[in-house]
């Protein structure tokens, strides 16, 4: 049985996964990325490996992706988050042909074709307004954690208008609120329409086409799925695993090299 792994190396986290040669995916890893990427990577990966129960010699290649992609030094090859994410997405959900992925640092809206190939992207890189960065400001803020952050939003009753686009000021607009008396629910459903607002502009950028898959650690964040869903009046593909789509997608081009190489050795084989 062959293995193959991918590792992705983001702004915040790092993830790691393992697939075995029928493209299962059989092991899974999360770390913070911390300040040293090198080592986040390493770390990563051994933990996938002992959640795998395989060694490190069974895993024939390794694909890096995310912002420190260059820095999987025991990889094999580095391939772009956008197409990680595309080929997770469609091999998680067939029928995807819109992706959203939202991390730390920026929100990637993707249009994909029926293998997972990329027919167009749009990214806002330049401004964290509409990114992971934006609920962590206004959690700070709030001093709430960021697993709190979905389930208090959802409790609104009057949710605020969020007016500023710049993670810079948020912080200071969500103290404005709260100083003008309102509740914590309503001005956290009000950010969270604000990220969703943003998002669902960037979707419409390159095309919306069904089905839409959502990936990301924002996943995890109940207030921004159902905020995403209200704006764009449609229903997201998400799954337990849809943190770790763009390391999935990683281990299956990883797992795709390994097979095209045995395939001169079949062809010789045949021959025979």
């Amino acid at each position: 049985m062959a293995y193959a792994a991918g590792v992705d190396v983001g702004s915040t986290q790092t993830k790691a996964a393992i697939v075995n040669e029928d493209r299962e995916l059989i092991a899974t890893a999360l770390i913070d990325t911390g300040s040293n990427v090198i080592v986040a990577a390493e770390s990563v990966f051994e933990k996938a490996l002992k959640s795998s129960g395989i060694s490190n010699t069974e895993v024939e290649y390794v694909i890096g992706t995310g912002y420190g992609r260059y820095r999987v030094t025991f990889g094999n090859d580095q391939v772009t988050e956008i197409s990680c994410h595309g080929r997770g997405a469609v091999h998680m959900f067939p029928n995807t042909r819109t992706v959203v992925d939202m991390g730390g640092q920026d929100t990637k809206a993707i249009k994909v074709g029926e293998t997972g190939e990329i027919e167009d992207f749009c990214m806002n890189d330049k401004c964290a307004a509409g990114t992971g960065r934006f609920l962590g400001a206004a959690a700070a803020a709030l001093e709430l954690s960021l697993d709190e952050l979905g389930p208090t939003a959802l409790r609104y009753t009057k949710p605020v208008k969020i007016s500023t686009t710049c993670t810079v000021f948020a912080e200071s607009e969500v103290l404005s609120w709260l100083g003008k008396g309102k509740k914590v629910e309503d001005i956290l459903w009000g950010v969270h329409e604000s990220i969703a607002t943003r998002s669902a502009g960037l979707m419409r950028r390159v095309g919306i086409k069904d089905e839409i898959t959502f990936t990301g650690g924002v996943t995890r964040n109940t207030a921004m799925v159902q905020a995403l869903e209200e704006r764009l009046d449609k229903k997201l593909n998400i799954s337990d695993d849809s943190h770790y789509m763009g390391a999935l997608g990683a281990a299956l081009f990883a797992m795709d090299r390994i097979m095209a190489s045995r395939q001169p050795h079949a062809v010789a084989e045949a021959a025979k």
